[in-house]
C-alpha cells in the first residue's frame, strides 16, 4: 500500500467520523413523523450542525473516492472503518469520559484488524469481471438485502430500527464505494464523455441519497452507539466482497493468508462493536422533544 493511499482513506475516514457525530446530534432531535422519509432531509438542511456534518461527510466521501482510484477497495475500505476511532475521539472530548478497558481494547482490535487483514491478503489489483451477470448478481444482492431489512426496520419503528437502517445503509455505501471506482476509471479512460454516458455515476447518487436517509433515520430514531457499529461494520465488508466479486482485486487465498484474512475481519466487527457501545458515545435526545426545537440546533 502506498503512503499517499493510506493518508487519503485515514483522512477520509477522520472526516467522516466527525460528521456522523455532528449529524446524529441533529438528526436525533428531528420529528419521528420524517422516519424514513426524504422529509426528513428537508428538515435537517435548515440545522447548521447538521450541515457541517453533511459537508465533512462529502469531504470524507471525496477523499475515499481519491484514494479509490489510487488504490484497491479491499485495500481503502478496511482504513475507512477506523472512523469509528474518530467518532468516539469527538464523543470522548465532548463526554470527558475516559476509553477504560473497554475503548482500549476496542481500540486495538480494530487497528490490529485491519493491520492484519491488509498484510495477510496483500489486496492487489487485478482485471475487473467483463460479464455484467456478475455485477447484476452481486449488486442486485446486496440492494435486495439492504431493501429487505429496511421493510423490517420499517415494522420494528423504534425496536431493532437503527441496527436494521445502519445494516442497509452499510451495504448500499459498500456497493457505492466499488461503483465509485468504477466511474472514476471511465472517467479516467474517455472523460466526461465515457463518464456521463454509463449507468455507474447515476447509481452512485441514488445509492448515496438512498443510504443518507436510511442513516439519518437511524441517527433519528436511537442514540449513535445502536447504528454507527452497524454501519461501519457493513460498509466495508461489502465493499470488500464487490471489489472481490466484479472490481477484480486479489487477495491471498493459501491456507495461513485466508485464516489471518477472516481473523482480521472478526477483529475488525468486534472492536468496531466494543467502540460503538462505549459510553461515551452520543445519546439520543428525548423524544418527547418538539420538533421546532430542531431548527435552534
Amino acid at each position: 500500500m502506498s503512503l499517499l493511499v493510506l493518508v487519503l482513506s485515514v483522512s477520509a475516514a477522520c472526516c467522516l467520523g466527525f460528521g456522523f457525530v455532528l449529524q446524529q446530534n441533529a438528526a436525533s432531535r428531528a420529528p419521528l413523523n420524517d422516519f424514513l422519509s426524504p422529509r426528513l432531509l428537508l428538515d435537517l438542511v435548515r440545522v447548521p450542525s447538521w450541515l457541517g456534518g453533511i459537508g465533512l461527510m462529502v469531504c470524507g466521501m471525496v477523499l475515499g473516492a481519491v484514494a479509490l482510484g489510487k488504490g484497491e477497495v479491499s485495500q481503502v475500505e478496511p482504513l475507512l472503518a477506523t472512523n469509528l476511532l474518530f467518532a468516539l475521539g469527538l464523543s470522548r472530548h465532548r463526554t470527558k469520559k475516559p476509553l477504560g478497558r473497554q475503548g482500549w481494547s476496542g481500540l486495538a482490535l480494530l487497528a490490529g484488524g485491519v493491520t492484519a487483514f491488509i498484510l495477510a491478503g496483500r489486496p492487489r489489483g487485478g482485471d475487473a469481471v467483463s460479464d455484467p451477470l456478475r455485477h447484476w448478481l452481486i449488486i442486485g444482492a446486496m440492494t435486495g438485502l439492504a431493501l429487505l431489512l429496511t421493510t423490517y426496520a420499517k415494522r420494528s419503528r423504534l425496536g431493532a430500527a437503527p441496527v436494521l437502517l445502519a445494516l442497509a445503509a452499510g451495504m448500499l455505501y459498500g456497493v457505492q464505494d466499488a461503483l465509485t471506482r468504477v466511474s472514476g476509471q471511465r472517467f479516467g479512460a474517455g472523460g466526461w464523455a465515457e463518464l456521463l454516458t454509463g449507468w455507474q455515476p447515476y447509481a452512485v447518487l441514488v445509492l448515496g441519497v438512498s443510504g443518507l436517509v436510511l442513516v439519518q433515520s437511524a441517527f433519528e430514531t436511537a442514540e449513535l452507539r445502536m447504528s454507527l457499529p452497524a454501519l461501519t461494520a457493513a460498509q466495508p465488508l461489502a465493499g470488500i466482497l464487490c471489489g472481490v466479486g466484479f472490481l477484480g482485486d486479489r487477495l491471498r487465498t493459501d491456507v495461513g493468508a485466508l485464516t489471518w484474512e477472516a481473523a482480521g475481519l472478526a477483529a475488525i466487527v468486534t472492536g468496531i462493536v466494543l467502540l460503538g457501545m462505549h459510553p461515551a458515545m452520543p445519546a439520543g435526545a428525548k423524544r418527547t422533544e418538539p420538533a421546532r426545537d430542531l431548527q435552534r440546533r
